[in-house]
């Protein structure tokens, strides 16, 4: 890379030597007749294949930096060391999310962060609503088949991941799209055969004043004709080339990853539907939008300080976006399509690249029917496997909660993040963190970490008793739910508490829910002798030795007998 890196530079330094040289000659040429006007062309034409030359020069580097990245990133998740690397996806957190925040899907040290190996925005997209919607069983199988014949294909991941590894996720799938099916903005074609006249008339009339002395009038009459026609459609030009321009990297990878895509041939059913997709009659999609690449690059190039004047003779806008909407006119209501294709295609590489990089991790067993979550060696996937410990936990039609009591610090709110993470990963397709997981589908509702706010003016105690609320109604739709919730009712007495706690457990049990609470208040543990055996007691227990307290995060069954808030208290320099 040293060697190309040098390269570049001597390069783009002789562009700016042969462009130099190019003024030069052209000045003499029309000052002085040193030189004849053909002349002119040669500087040109070597200065255009030194702009050619140093675009693949710098493609090569950066396709070599990002192979080095692609490796280099897949390390650090294999060695834990990913947290605060990559896209943190916060920007696709729905408003309203039951367990986005709770079960950390999205920000620094996220799920998202962890899967992520997405370039363009319709892929970190599509992932991001995996994550937050569940699959049915069916399609949870499918996405599995093709994860499973993709994690096998390493040259076409990587491909896929050092694609314009310099540019991240510019465009909005549905901005695109909806450009795609806007109603014809500029006139007739016809119009833009008839602009070329005056574009001619004015090279030509600048032409003779420089190397035969016609003079300045011919020129400028033409220019003034120019001036006219740019201002009667400058609105219309305007309104065809607003934001187009921003999309010219983001659809240079596009262009990319489908030629990429157009190349490969897959044999599962979920992948042959996709690829059917990008399967079109005359051009390929990805000629198709690398010509419009080249159209969004000859509009952009209109802001080069050396090329404006010349930009300004040639009427230079108008042409570039009449070419624009004529590609516009044939290829634009495909373009969702594309964008849907390939946004589903890097999904399903991005949980490929985790089953690659973690093959000891399962893929769930999706039953559907009554609820079920029934899991041996569970554990977190975003706690290091040097330190994650592992669980089993089975919730089913015999037992339909677990109430889960435990010192400070001891591993139950990690216990509920655990249980809602991996059914968030096995209901989007992907491998779990556990020796073996089989689930039903299910609506995921979490009251982890809400809290208060003072803009909306609500309490913590408002704000949790809303979304046990919201959790109820979702118990009411199409998947049973499974509800994971941290303390409940905490921010109330003892008394409204218990009774609260009962009437919202029975009201989801009889919805068909599953789930797990937990609780400090070992009075809340006693509502399990009510629930005519569809509720257990577990618990998590600690060691205080010598001053100091320890874990080890396992679960046993029954009451907690003991707590550690005086310990905590008292080793930290409280006279309690």
């Amino acid at each position: 890379m040293e060697k190309n890196s040098r390269l570049e530079a001597w390069v783009s330094g002789g562009r700016l030597i042969v462009f130099l040289l190019g003024a030069a000659v052209v000045w003499l040429s029309w000052r002085s007749g040193a030189f004849p006007a053909a002349w002119v062309s040669l500087p040109v034409i070597l200065f255009f294949l030194l702009v050619v030359f140093h675009q693949y020069l710098i493609q090569t580097r950066r396709r070599a930096e990002g192979g080095v990245s692609f490796y280099r990133m897949g390390m650090a998740r294999i060695e834990d060391r990913w947290a605060g690397n990559g896209e943190a996806g916060t920007r696709y957190c729905r408003e309203g999310n039951l367990f986005a925040r709770d079960l950390d899907l999205f920000g620094k040290g996220s799920l998202f962060q962890l899967l992520s190996t997405a370039r363009t925005r319709a892929g970190e997209m599509r992932l991001a609503n995996w994550l937050q919607e569940p699959a049915s069983a069916e399609e949870v199988r499918s996405r599995q088949i093709a994860v499973e014949e993709l994690s096998s294909r390493l040259d076409l991941r990587e491909d896929l991941a050092v694609l314009g590894e310099e540019v991240r996720c510019g465009v909005r799938p549905e901005e695109v799209s909806a450009w795609g099916l806007k109603p014809t903005a500029l006139p007739s074609p016809l119009v833009r055969i008839g602009i070329l006249l005056p574009v001619f008339f004015t090279v030509a009339a600048g032409c003779g004043w420089m190397a035969w002395g016609w003079g300045p009038i011919p020129f400028f009459l033409g220019l003034a004709m120019e001036g006219a026609i740019a201002l009667a459609l400058r609105s219309r030009v305007r309104g065809m080339i607003s934001g187009v321009e921003e999309w010219g990297q983001e659809l240079a990878i596009l262009s990319l990853i489908l030629a990429r895509l157009e190349r490969e041939r897959f044999e599962c059913d979920h992948l042959t539907r996709l690829e059917s997709i990008l399967d079109t009659n005359g051009s390929p999609p990805s000629r198709r939008i690398r010509r419009l690449g080249r159209w969004i690059e000859l509009l952009d190039s209109r802001r080069n300080q050396f090329f404006a004047p010349l930009a300004a003779i040639l009427l230079w806008t108008t042409h570039i976006a009449f070419a624009i909407e004529a590609w516009r006119k044939v290829a634009g209501p495909a373009v969702s399509k594309w964008l849907m294709a390939v946004g589903e295609f890097e999904a399903l590489c991005s949980l490929a690249s985790y089953r690659f990089e973690h093959p000891a991790d399962p893929f769930p067993e999706i039953i559907p029917g009554s609820p079920r979550f029934e899991a041996e060696g569970l554990g977190h996937p975003l706690i290091p496997e040097a330190k994650c410990v592992r669980n089993d936990l089975c919730l089913d039609e015999r037992t339909r909660l677990f109430i889960v009591s435990g010192s400070n610090m001891s591993g139950k709110s990690t216990l509920l993040r655990t249980v809602g993470v991996n059914a968030v990963l096995a209901l989007a397709g992907a491998p779990v963190r556990a020796r073996r997981l089989v689930l039903s589908p299910l609506s995921v509702g979490a009251s982890i970490q809400v809290v208060d706010s003072l803009q909306a003016g609500s309490s913590r105690f408002y704000a949790e008793i809303t979304r046990l609320h919201e959790i109820q109604e979702i118990a009411n739709g199409s998947f049973r739910v499974l509800f994971l919730l941290d303390e409940i009712l905490h921010g109330t007495n003892s008394h409204d508490r218990r009774i609260g706690a009962e009437a919202v457990l029975i009201g989801f049990l009889d919805r068909g829910g599953i789930g797990l609470i937990t609780t400090h208040d070992l009075a809340l543990a006693k509502i399990a002798d009510g629930m005519d055996g569809k509720a257990e007691n577990i618990h998590f227990e600690d060691q205080f030795v010598d001053g100091k307290i320890g874990f080890d995060f396992r679960i046993r069954p029954g009451i907690v007998k003991k707590s550690n808030a005086l310990q905590l208290m008292r080793s930290i320099g409280i006279d309690v």
